[in-house]
């Protein structure tokens, strides 16, 4: 790491990975592993920032070696070189929950660790750690089963899933996190373990749901649902005047107050930006966007999303049945890399005076652009599953989240912002989701991820699988 008193990172390469493995903290287990299959990249070295670098651009990682794991032994390989040389290990797959830099250390990039194999008949997947949410969608369609995977596509889907998961049909299964049925992962002292029900409980109850920092997970098993088609899509609405905003988005909040558990939505009050890409009528304005994820038929969708498209005049309609293998195209979440800082909170309600303060905040007089985002919880995300998982705030109504796209200097812009944000809301906080949290914050913003008694048990799996620290969150 270039301190004093340690090695200097660049006497480490693959071969001195390799002949340190088994040395550390699992030293007496064989000392001989395959040699890293993986690339061993040190600063300055080619294809070192592409390793280090994620789709959150605003957090960018400086460690001393990025190792590209591609299968659970060069995990294994690369915690024992950190653990025994006391370096911090963090891993990244996608990049889009980064929220802390690391400075030193070892980076172990799990993204060519992209498999999915799918068991149709006991309608489950199988992932290893760098899989994204699309690979997943596409293989389980072949089935007609579906994931509960996110809005993004591009996402890592197990990173989302430790967070806990509120993917586009919540509201009908639950929490991702609350479908996970096996882990691999390999803890601080270099060993892999296979975890489920009856095989370590106490790390598989920390994981699934945890947010992440107790192992690092090489593949897990998930349930699939039986869902090959389901209706819907988005509506925009021009919400270019601050008190119109505010009705429109009342109107959903409204709206979702009737709605069965088969229906999921969201509504984000969005500054478009007045670029080619965009679709003309919605370019360059600030439009409220409802997405709808029904798990039911056209007819029914139709009738439950009467009241939405009575709200105002549509400038855009999306809503219709389609394939889940195309749902994706709900939220048109951006795929290019870029920064962003957000942060979020889990409420019980969502009353007069917090909305008003909320959206005040982040309306078009703001120093930094926001879109502010609210997603209809309860149903099946009330539900603890069979098995307990570390997901907390079960009793939230609602995720209320803001997230700002930031420019060379919108960092220190956006914090008081976002603060303001929070505060407006802390009489009706329940705390937040692991998996809204986005881009280096004040502490003092980033309220609990989980209740008081969940943290007590989360940190003492901390402590008895990895009491030395060695492994930070992962992104």
């Amino acid at each position: 790491m270039g301190t004093r008193g340690r090695e200097r990172p660049g006497r480490h390469r693959r071969e001195t990975i390799m002949k340190n493995a088994g040395t550390g903290p699992s030293a007496g287990r064989p000392p001989h592993r395959p040699a890293v299959r993986g690339p061993v990249l040190e600063p300055g070295a080619e294809g070192y920032d592409a390793g280090r670098s994620g789709f959150q651009t605003a957090v960018r990682h400086r460690p001393d070696l990025v190792v590209g794991a591609t299968g659970a032994g060069d995990v294994q390989a690369a915690v024992e070189f950190a653990a025994a040389r006391s370096w911090a290990v963090t891993v990244q797959a996608t990049g889009h929950g980064a929220a802390v830099p690391a400075a030193g250390g070892l980076l172990i990039d799990t993204r060519r660790m992209a498999e999915v194999r799918v068991d149709p008949a006991g309608r489950t997947a199988w992932l290893a750690a760098g899989t994204r949410w699309a690979a997943v969608v596409r293989e389980a369609a072949r089935y007609g089963l579906a994931p509960l995977s996110g809005a993004a596509p591009g996402v890592g889907a197990v990173g989302y899933t430790l967070g806990g998961g509120i993917g586009l049909l919540a509201r009908r299964y639950g929490y991702a996190a609350d479908h996970v049925t096996g882990i691999d992962a390999v803890t601080a002292d270099g060993r892999l373990r296979h975890l489920g029900p009856d095989g370590e409980p106490e790390l598989f109850w920390a994981l699934r749901g945890g947010g992440g920092g107790l192992a690092v997970v090489t593949g897990m098993r998930i349930r699939l649902m039986p869902v090959e088609r389901i209706f819907g899509g988005g509506l925009y609405f021009a919400a270019d005047e601050p008190a119109h905003a505010a009705e429109l988005f009342r109107g959903y909040l409204d709206w979702t107050g009737g709605l069965p558990d088969r229906l999921t939505s969201s509504a984000a009050l969005i500054p478009m930006p007045d670029v080619s890409g965009v679709p003309e009528p919605i370019r360059g304005r600030r439009v409220l966007h409802v997405r709808v994820a029904y798990d039911g038929g056209a007819v029914e969708g139709e009738r439950l999303a009467a009241p939405l498209r009575a709200l105002a005049p549509v400038l855009i309609d999306g809503l219709g049945e389609m394939s889940y293998a195309d749902s994706g195209s709900i939220y048109t979440d951006p795929t290019e890399p870029h920064g962003y800082q957000g942060t979020n909170v889990m409420l019980s309600g969502l009353d007069e005076a917090g909305l008003s303060a909320a959206l005040a905040a982040t309306g078009p007089d703001a120093p930094v652009p926001c879109i502010v985002e609210s997603r209809h919880l309860g149903g099946a995300l009330s539900v603890a599953p069979e098995v307990p998982n570390a997901v907390a705030h079960r009793d939230a109504r609602h995720n209320l989240r803001v997230i700002s796209p930031l420019g060379p200097d919108g960092a220190a812009a956006a914090r008081p912002v976002h603060r303001r944000f929070v505060a407006a809301l802390g009489h009706l906080a329940l705390g937040a989701t692991p998996n809204f949290h986005y881009g280096a914050q004040e502490p003092a913003q980033l309220l609990a991820t989980h209740d008081p008694a969940t943290r007590t048990r989360l940190a003492a799996v901390k402590t008895a699988y990895d009491p030395a620290g060695v492994l930070r969150s992962r992104d």
